[in-house]
């Protein structure tokens, strides 16, 4: 299915929509669900594996793997797998995305992630143990901080993706970049904020909990974040660049190429 995403946006892309909708909720049903299996007490998995910081890394590889799979799947190629708001506001400043239809994104994103976190409520008490996946502000880091560290690893999630996506020779591996990255980030920023990184993966479980402590931490630091990564790239800081179209999976074939110059 052949889409432009700068166009106006209209029933046509509806399954994108629906895609973009499902592929989120399945990333926080299933990257959430790692959470809960690494660090709820009654998992078998905290004994096995007792030192947290390797359960942390591995947490986050499997949170990543989870995005690699739906992107890589037809979901993924259906809608190009944003799967996370500041990601599409990134794709939107880049001018890849028209705002019509980057507001039809980030809402099926924001749906998908409640529907993901509603889902979670099957894993019960050991849900309950690790709250269900909710990002917060951990005691004595303050919500200015918090912001900033959750703008900082935003920052490094989007210029990762841009610039893998920029280079023909880079842009099939981008999807397999999230996991090493967010073992990475999981494993040192997690004790801080939680590392959401993705303002639909804190609204689906703040909401389905009630828990809003410093919510906005999670939608203000992501699109700080994304704003001065893409800032950053288009002053050719990393070097020159051009990003084709708003999607994360490439293949020999794209699906939904935009039309150059």
């Amino acid at each position: 299915m052949s889409a432009n995403l700068r166009a106006p946006a209209s029933r046509a892309l509806l399954p994108l929509y629906g895609a973009e909708l499902l592929g989120t909720a399945l990333l926080v049903f299933g990257g959430v669900s790692w959470v809960t299996l690494m660090f709820a007490p009654h998992s078998p998995l905290p004994a096995l594996l007792p030192d947290a910081g390797l359960r942390r890394a591995l947490t986050g590889a499997l949170f990543g793997l989870t995005g690699t799979a739906v992107t890589l799947s037809p979901l993924g190629r259906l809608s190009g797998a944003h799967l996370n708001p500041a990601v599409t506001f990134a794709f939107w400043l880049e001018r890849q995305i028209g705002a019509g239809n980057a507001v039809l994104y980030v809402a099926a994103q924001l749906l998908g992630g409640v529907l993901g976190a509603a889902a979670l409520l099957v894993w019960g008490s050991w849900g309950r143990a690790v709250a269900f996946g909710v990002t917060r502000p951990a005691p004595g880091v303050g919500a200015a901080l918090a912001c900033a560290l959750e703008a900082a690893i935003t920052f490094t999630l989007v210029t990762v993706i841009f610039v893998l996506v920029a280079h023909e020779r880079t842009r099939a591996w981008t999807p397999w970049s999230v996991p090493p990255l967010f073992a990475l980030l999981v494993w040192l920023e997690a004790p801080l904020t939680g590392t959401s990184a993705n303002p639909a993966r804190s609204l689906g479980p703040a909401l389905v909990t009630g828990t809003w402590q410093d919510a906005w931490v999670y939608a203000a630091g992501p699109l700080v974040g994304a704003g001065v990564a893409t800032s950053l790239i288009a002053l050719e800081v990393w070097g020159t660049r051009r990003i084709r179209e708003a999607r994360l999976a490439h293949f020999q074939t794209p699906v939904g190429r935009d039309e150059q110059d």
